[in-house]
C-alpha cells in the first residue's frame, strides 16, 4: 500500500518532506526521512527510553553506507551542511521505498546491483536493527558503514568540540561511553570488520528545526565504521543498542518483529468482525496504533502501562491517552492493554484530578487541566462497554466517587461546580486549563475561563456514565440521575439561538464567548447529550458549514478576527494559530460520530474520514499527524504522528460500521 519509486524517492525534497518511524514500546524509536537526511533534532536510528517510557535520548544519529560493486564505489547516504551543501547524494541511488506493515524498508540500485535496507527495533527494549540484503549483484558486495553517535537528550543540540568519547573494540563490533557514567552504546555485526574513527562532523543542517525558528545546526560522533563484504542474497545486520546484551541474529529478530505485529493485528480480527472487510488504510492505522501504547513501570506497579501522546516530542499525557485509549485498545481488540492504563492512572489521581503530563525529566506529575480526568470517565465507560468487566468497575469506583466529590466542592484553578446550575466553572489568570492549552511565556493564547462548552458536555456525560456504572454494582443510581439531570437543564444556557449553534464559554470574564469553535461538537458526539436533537443538527451543520476541512476541524472559524490560516513560522507564531484556526486531526472522528447521530446514514459519515488514506503516504508514512493549516491545501505539521489522530480516526470507522449494520436493521 505504501511504496514508492523515483518519482519521489529521487526528489530531495519531495523525499525529505515524508518521515517514517519505528518504535519499541517502551518509548523509544527510531526515525528519520525517506531521502535518509537528518531534518530534525529528534531524528535518529537508536532515541532510546532510557527511563520508560521517557529520558528519552539520542544515542544512535545514522548511519552514512557506501557500497563498492565491481570496481564502483557509490554512496547511499545523504547529508545537509550548514551553507547550504548536500553530500553525498545517496537519494539519488534510491529506487524506491516502502513499508512492510511500520518497517521501512529502502532499495537502492547502485550500478546494476540491487541492496535492499530495512530498519525496526526490538519490542521492549533500546535496540535497533539495520539490516542489509544484496538482492543482485555479480558479485561480492562490500558495505562500508559510518556510525554517527551522540548522547544527549532528545529535544536538544550537540556542539561536540572538546568532548570525547570513549570508543573501543568489543566481539563484533565496537563499545561507545559518551561520559562516565553513560550508558555503554554498542555497534555490533556478527561477520564485520570495526575499525575505531573517532571523529566529530561539524555542521549538520535541520532544515525542519530552522522552519520551526530553533538551533538547525548540530554535530556527530563518527565513532567508527563497520564494513562487511556480501555475495548475491547474502544479509548483514548492524545492531544498534543500549542494551547489556542484544541479540544479534538478524533473522530471528525480524521474526519477533513480524510475529509481534501479526499478533497486533490479529487481536483486532478477532475483536472486529467487519476487519475482514476493512480498507488497508485502515489495517496500517491498527499497526500506527500500537507505536503509541508503551509501558510506565512503577515501584509498586511494574506492569503498569501508558500512551504516547506524539511522535516525536510528546511524552504521556492524561487528556491524550485518555481520548485516545478507546481507539488505541479497545477498537484493536485489546481489552487487557486498556484495563492497564486504566489503572495505572487511577493511582496518579489526586484532588480528583488525573494528570496533564509527566515532565520528560522526571519531576512531578503537572495537574493543570480541566478535562484529562472527565475523559478517564469517558474511557471506563467505553472499557466495561467493550468487556463488562465488572470487576474492573468495582476497585475503581471508589477513585470514581471521589472524582466527581473534588469536582462539585472544588479542587485546583478553580475547577469547581456552580450551585446555580450545576455545571463546572475552570480557570486561573495564566494557566491553560483546557485541550487548547497554547502558552508562549505568560501569553495564554486561549484561556477560556469560565464555563468551557466541551467540559460541560464532558461533565454531563460522566454523571450519566455515573449512574450507569452504580446500577453496574447494585447500587442506588438516583443521585446520579439528579445530577446529570440537573446539569442537561444547565446546559441550554451555552444555546446561541441568533448564531444557531453553541457559545464556546459561558460566564467568563467578558461575560459570553460567541467565537464558533469545534469543542461544541462533543456535545452531539459523545454518549450522554446534553441538547435536544434539534440543536445537535444545528451544531453539526455549523461545524460541517464553518470548520470542516478535508483532514479535520478547524480550531476557529475563517472570519473571526483571530483566526490564523497557517500554522508555521517560530514558536511564537506557531503556538498563537495552534488553535485560533489550525485543523486538528482527531477532531475528524467525533465530527463523523456526530454527523451520523443527526443523519442516520453511516456510509456519508465515513465519507468525511475517506481522505485519511491518502495522508497516509505523506509526512509521517502511514499514520496521521497532529496538526494541518486551516487554509487550503491544508498542509500538515506539527507532531508526524499523533495518538488521538489515529485512534478516533480507528474508533470512528469501526463504530459507524456498527452503526451502519444497525440502521440496515
Amino acid at each position: 500500500m505504501l511504496a514508492w519509486g523515483r518519482e519521489i524517492t529521487g526528489d530531495l525534497g519531495t523525499a525529505e518532506r515524508r518521515e517514517w518511524l519505528c518504535t519499541n514500546g517502551i518509548g523509544g524509536f527510531a526515525s528519520g526521512t525517506v531521502a535518509g537526511t537528518l531534518t530534525r533534532r529528534y531524528h535518529g536510528l537508536l532515541v532510546a527510553a532510557l527511563e520508560p517510557p521517557l529520558g528519552r535520548t539520542v544515542l544512535v544519529s545514522k548511519v552514512d553506507e557506501t557500497v563498492e560493486h565491481d570496481g564502483l564505489a557509490r554512496a547511499l547516504g545523504t547529508n545537509r551542511w550548514a551553507g547550504g551543501a548536500v553530500a553525498p547524494h545517496g537519494y539519488r541511488e534510491l529506487e524506491q521505498f516502502r513499508l512492510d506493515g511500520t518497517t521501512p524498508i529502502w532499495t537502492y540500485a547502485p550500478g546494476d546491483a540491487l541492496v535492499e535496507k530495512r530498519i525496526w527495533m526490538e519490542p521492549g527494549a533500546n535496540t535497533t536493527y539495520v539490516q542489509y540484503r544484496v538482492l543482485r549483484a555479480r558479485g561480492p558486495v562490500t558495505l562500508q558503514l559510518k556510525a554517527l553517535v551522540n548522547y544527549r537528550d532528545y529535544h536538544g543540540t550537540t556542539h561536540g568540540d572538546g568532548w570525547r568519547m570513549d570508543v573501543a573494540p568489543v566481539r563484533h563490533g565496537l563499545r561507545v561511553i559518551a561520559f562516565e557514567g553513560a550508558r555503554p552504546i554498542l555497534l555490533l555485526a556478527e561477520g564485520a570488520e570495526a575499525r575505531i574513527v573517532p571523529t566529530w562532523h561539524h555542521g549538520f543542517d535541520r532544515v525542519r528545526e530552522r522552519e520551526r525558528g530553533l538551533d538547525a545546526v548540530e554535530d556527530h560522533l563518527h565513532a567508527g565504521t563497520l564494513s562487511a563484504s556480501l555475495g548475491p542474497g547474502e544479509a548483514l545486520t548492524l545492531v544498534l543498542s543500549a542494551e547489556v546484551a542484544p541479540s544479534l541474529d538478524g533473522a530471528a529478530a525480524w521474526r519477533r518483529r513480524e510475529r509481534h505485529e501479526a499478533q497486533v493485528v490479529a487481536a483486532w480480527k478477532r475483536a472486529r468482525p467487519e476487519a475482514r472487510r476493512a480498507p488497508a488504510w485502515i489495517r496500517q492505522l491498527v499497526l500506527a496504533a500500537d507505536q503509541f501504547m508503551v509501558r510506565r513501570p512503577l515501584r509498586d506497579d511494574p506492569d503498569g502501562m501508558s500512551v504516547i501522546a506524539g511522535y516525536h516530542w510528546f511524552g504521556d499525557w492524561g487528556r491524550d491517552t485518555m481520548i485516545a485509549l478507546p481507539g488505541l485498545a479497545l477498537t484493536t481488540g485489546r481489552p487487557a492493554v486498556a484495563r492497564r492504563i486504566l489503572e495505572t492512572f487511577a493511582g496518579f489521581v489526586d484532588r480528583g484530578m488525573l494528570p496533564n503530563r509527566f515532565p520528560d525529566a522526571g519531576e512531578a506529575p503537572e495537574y493543570n487541566t480541566v478535562d484529562a480526568t472527565l475523559w478517564y470517565v469517558e474511557a471506563i465507560r467505553a472499557y466495561l462497554d467493550a468487556t463488562d468487566d465488572d470487576g474492573t468497575l468495582k476497585a475503581l469506583f471508589p477513585v470514581l466517587e471521589e472524582i466527581v466529590r473534588w469536582h462539585r466542592e472544588g479542587t485546583r484553578y478553580g475547577i469547581r461546580e456552580d450551585p446555580a446550575d450545576g455545571l463546572l466553572a475552570s480557570g486561573a489568570p495564566g494557566v491553560q486549563l483546557t485541550w487548547m492549552d497554547a502558552k508562549v511565556g505568560d501569553w495564554v493564547v486561549t484561556p477560556r475561563i469560565g464555563k468551557p462548552v466541551e467540559i460541560n458536555a464532558l461533565w454531563h456525560n460522566a454523571l450519566v456514565a455515573m449512574a450507569g456504572f452504580a446500577r453496574r454494582l447494585g447500587e442506588p443510581a438516583g443521585q446520579w440521575e439528579a445530577l446529570a439531570a440537573r446539569v442537561k437543564a444547565g446546559f441550554a444556557r451555552f444555546w446561541n439561538e441568533r448564531a444557531g449553534y453553541c457559545f464556546d464559554v459561558i460566564d467568563g470574564p467578558d461575560g459570553l464567548d460567541d467565537a464558533l469553535r469545534p469543542n461544541q461538537i462533543f456535545a452531539v458526539s459523545l454518549p450522554a447529550s446534553p441538547l435536544p436533537q434539534e440543536h445537535q443538527r444545528k451544531v453539526v451543520d455549523a461545524c460541517g458549514r464553518h470548520l470542516l476541512t478535508t483532514y479535520g476541524l478547524r480550531s476557529l472559524a475563517p472570519g473571526h478576527p483571530q483566526y490564523q490560516g497557517r500554522y508555521a513560522g517560530d514558536q511564537r507564531a506557531r503556538d498563537g494559530a495552534y488553535h485560533q484556526g489550525t485543523v486538528w486531526g482527531w477532531l475528524l472522528g467525533p465530527f463523523a460520530l456526530a454527523h451520523v447521530k443527526v443523519y442516520r446514514d453511516a456510509e456519508l459519515a465515513r465519507s468525511f474520514l475517506a481522505p485519511l488514506a491518502d495522508h497516509l503516504a505523506d509526512y509521517g508514512v502511514g499514520s496521521i499527524a497532529e496538526v494541518f493549516d486551516g487554509d487550503a491545501p491544508f498542509a500538515p505539521g506539527g507532531c508526524i504522528a499523533q495518538a488521538w489522530s489515529v485512534a478516533e480516526t480507528l474508533r470512528a470507522w469501526h463504530e459507524l460500521g456498527a452503526a451502519e449494520m444497525l440502521l440496515a436493521r
